[in-house]
């Protein structure tokens, strides 16, 4: 049985007007703040952001309450979401540029 508080995985696509808006560093200064690890890049459809959050459940669904909303000057149109244990292999969390 998974305990409430074991980590777990999200991985996220937000689509959207969500490049060039502030996005990225948002999301990346929120995970930062609830302790989260993974990453967060744009996607190469340049409506997207896809982002891998790893931490406490409850963490991760504050996390993805300022998704939904994102920084002023952000349009989020729909979010595809996965669930998973977390793998513990992130040392912290950041912007992933390709």
């Amino acid at each position: 049985m998974t305990s409430a508080v074991e980590p777990r995985c999200v991985h996220l696509r937000i689509s959207g007007r969500v490049q060039g808006v502030y996005y990225r560093a948002s999301m990346l200064q929120k995970a930062q703040q609830l302790g989260l690890t993974g990453w967060v890049m744009n996607a190469d459809d340049e409506r997207a952001v896809d982002l891998l959050a790893e931490g406490p459940p409850k963490a991760l669904d504050e996390l993805e309450l300022l998704i939904r909303r994102g920084p002023s000057g952000a349009h989020v149109d729909a979010i595809e979401c996965g669930r998973e244990p977390a793998s513990g292999e992130f040392d912290g969390f950041g912007i992933v540029r390709s």
